[in-house]
């Protein structure tokens, strides 16, 4: 019999979010080790593939109905989900793990900073912009970060920004389970781009463990590790955690892809993490969680 929330350890939901966000983490190192034999498109229709299914037995998306307004939202939703999967794996081809997290996690930053208008705002506004400066390379030598790579990764976390903003619309009536509808959506859209893109090298069973243990990790076990957690944890609490995502990833890249980033990278990684965990403590109303990391 499952413990109630009320003799859960405090610690526990703490532990359960961390291991969720190792186990998206190491699910994408074990992508990225894939990319040599079908590339990131084949990988992308891999992990929407098992990934989709997986969430189709779970949820079983054919008993929702939704209403005539949250259609359009759903549709931009589903989008939003396959076009950011599909943009950070191709981030990753040439970005290490932490860097990609780290750009990609601007999208969601934004959300939060746009939604107010207070003075301590600029401050993290600044950390992210400083961040930013010290990643990307504009015209300086202290970066090695590909350029094109980058601009995927910031591709990605365009993605994420509408992915929530349209997911709160969608997913108002039936929650978590409005995933599993927009994973289908993204994968009706993306999976022929990725095996087409993958071409032949995609259709070996020899990809098939390897693939399902990418659904898995990144899909399947966060997904429901992060909504026991959500349900027992404060929304501030949950978003300073998943704050700590590009750290994780590039400890994921160095233990896992040999992934080595340059001090300042390092300062810049920490700086924009600083700004999302400013922007989630500061934040005058607690906003809604509808969205978890889809990476």
């Amino acid at each position: 019999m499952p413990l109630s929330p009320r003799k859960t350890p405090v610690w526990l939901p703490i532990v359960v979010l961390l291991i969720a966000m190792t186990s998206i983490q190491s699910g994408a190192s074990l992508a990225k080790s894939l990319f040599p034999l079908v590339g990131a498109p084949g990988v992308t229709a891999l992990r929407l593939t098992l990934g989709t299914l997986i969430l189709v037995v779970i949820f079983k998306p054919w008993r929702l109905r939704f209403k005539a307004e949250q259609r359009f939202p759903l549709l931009m939703y589903g989008l939003a989900l396959g076009g950011m999967n599909y943009l950070f794996y191709l981030s990753i081809q040439t970005v290490p793990l932490g860097i990609a997290v780290a750009l990609e996690f601007t999208g969601p930053l934004a959300v939060a900073l746009f939604s107010s208008r207070r003075a301590v705002d600029f401050v993290w506004v600044i950390l992210a912009v400083l961040g930013l400066w010290f990643l990307l390379p504009l015209g300086q030598s202290i970066s090695s970060v590909d350029l094109t790579g980058a601009a995927f990764a910031l591709g990605a976390g365009a993605c994420w920004a509408i992915y929530i903003l349209f997911g709160q619309k969608a997913g108002a009536d039936h929650g978590p389970a409005t995933v599993a509808f927009g994973s289908l959506i993204a994968a009706v859209i993306f999976v022929p781009i990725g095996a087409w893109q993958a071409g032949e090298a995609l259709w070996h069973w020899s990809l098939l463990p390897l693939g399902l243990g990418v659904a898995i990790l990144s899909t399947a076990l966060p997904y429901s590790l992060e909504m026991i957690a959500l349900t027992r944890l404060p929304t501030r609490t949950f978003g300073t955690l998943m704050s700590m995502e590009p750290g994780l990833a590039a400890l994921s890249g160095m233990l896992f892809l040999g992934e080595h980033l340059t001090l300042v990278q390092w300062l810049a990684l920490l700086s924009i993490i600083a700004a999302s965990i400013g922007s989630t403590l500061t934040i005058k109303r607690e906003p809604q969680i509808t969205s978890v990391d889809v990476n």
